[in-house]
């Protein structure tokens, strides 16, 4: 290990479908280094498998994006992380413990279970009229990013006639195109959306996943008003964003591995394994693995001190060459289920089982009913999201 400081990190892909190309080189060489950030912060670059599930197992880290060591890109004002109020996967235990404790139940693979017809019916409708286009369709307007935003919209219980309103809002959330000034304006929008629908299911709870957050909440006293909204908030981005992306991309992977597609053409059963690599395979949300130490900690004969920040790659650890052969390589047998793409340990992805289902759903679906889309367009003119937080696309051109 050597105290590399590097300014240019984050490293960009030079490959849309691997990794950072520097990653291998510091796995072999430097697994345990120093970067720069952007916000002139140091921290720690960890870009092995087993030292990042260490990291993120470990009781002596913080996911508080407050602490003054934590690993942020860019600094964010005092009074704007406060109005940000974060829920989950910002907190720590015992707080953290006691909210998770409330939501995990609405996620159980029994629970999602239950929402498959419905997914179902959701994905059909929009495949539907994805091939009612006529000529090229852009397949994250068409598919990616209904099917999730809607699957949430009706987990949350937003009434079908504002359905139209939550869509808008999240496009212009979510888009890189749109103006600082309208992004922000629906952020408020759905701030107050999200306010006032807190406050309808605390006068009358419904039979949905707020509605009974509420109940539960009357019994514990675990979330504040302020909390409850917040709660609303991170499940409506996490639960559309990663999902909507990892549609866009797997989609894309499937056209150009053409090897991998009749396979699952072949052998729906194998779409659980398929997106579990798939998952590996891109891991989008590759920093979310960030924490801040909070006592003295040793990871692969390296001491790591109170207070500093560490920055886990996933995408690195999740083509590791100690636990994956050939991890470059696109491989719905290779049953790599170990990957860290919704992340280790106590913050782990709530939502996995959600998204694995709606991937599933939709990838089947699409083979079946679609078997020749192509792309519209090569994939060196594709608008890759290279400079966000989350990996994907922007556009998905395709013909059906």
């Amino acid at each position: 290990m050597t105290d590399r400081q590097d300014t240019s990190f984050p490293y960009p892909r030079t490959c849309p479908f691997q990794p950072p190309r520097e990653y291998a080189s510091l796995r072999a060489e430097q697994p345990i280094s120093k970067v720069t950030l952007a916000s002139g912060r140091t921290a720690w670059l960890l870009t092995r498998h087993e030292h990042i599930r260490q990291l993120l197992a470990s009781p002596e880290v913080s996911s508080n994006l407050a602490h003054p060591g934590y690993p942020l890109h860019f600094d964010v004002p005092a009074e704007v992380m406060e109005q940000m109020r974060p829920v989950l996967l910002a907190m720590d235990p015992p707080v953290h413990t006691a909210q998770r404790k409330m939501v995990i139940p609405e996620f159980t693979v029994k629970r999602v279970l239950q929402l498959r017809p419905r997914i179902e019916e959701i994905v059909d409708e929009r495949i539907t009229a994805l091939l009612a286009h006529e000529g090229p369709v852009d397949l994250v307007e068409a598919l990616a990013l209904p099917v999730p935003s809607l699957v949430i919209c009706e987990l949350l219980g937003v009434p079908y006639a504002d359905r139209a309103f939550f869509q808008d809002r999240t496009d212009k959330l979510v888009s890189v195109d749109a103006d600082p000034q309208e992004r922000n304006s629906a952020h408020q929008e759905l701030h107050e959306y999200f306010d006032k629908l807190v406050t309808a299911q605390e006068a009358d709870p419904g039979d949905n996943l707020l509605g009974r957050l509420v109940l539960k909440n009357r019994e514990t006293g675990t979330f504040s008003h302020g909390e409850l909204v917040g709660m609303a908030n991170v499940l409506l981005v996490g639960g559309h964003e990663t999902t909507a992306n990892m549609i866009s991309l797997g989609v894309l992977a499937l056209m150009e591995n053409p090897d991998q597609k009749a396979k699952l053409q072949a052998d729906p059963g194998l779409a659980p394994q398929a997106v579990d690599e798939l998952l590996r395979y891109f891991s989008i949300a590759d920093q979310v693995t960030s924490r801040v130490v909070t006592a003295d900690i040793e990871i692969g004969g390296v001491r790591i001190r109170a207070g500093e920040g560490v920055i886990g790659l996933s995408a690195s650890a999740n083509h590791d060459e100690s636990l994956y052969s050939d991890p470059d390589r696109l491989d719905f047998e290779r049953g790599g289920r170990h990957h860290l793409a919704f992340g280790h340990g106590i913050h782990q992805c709530i939502g996995q089982n959600l998204a694995k289902l709606e991937l599933e759903v939709v990838f089947n679906a699409l083979l079946a009913r679609v078997p020749d889309l192509k792309l519209a367009v090569p994939v060196a003119e594709l608008p890759f999201k290279d400079s966000m937080g989350v990996y994907g696309l922007h556009r998905l051109p395709v013909t059906c």
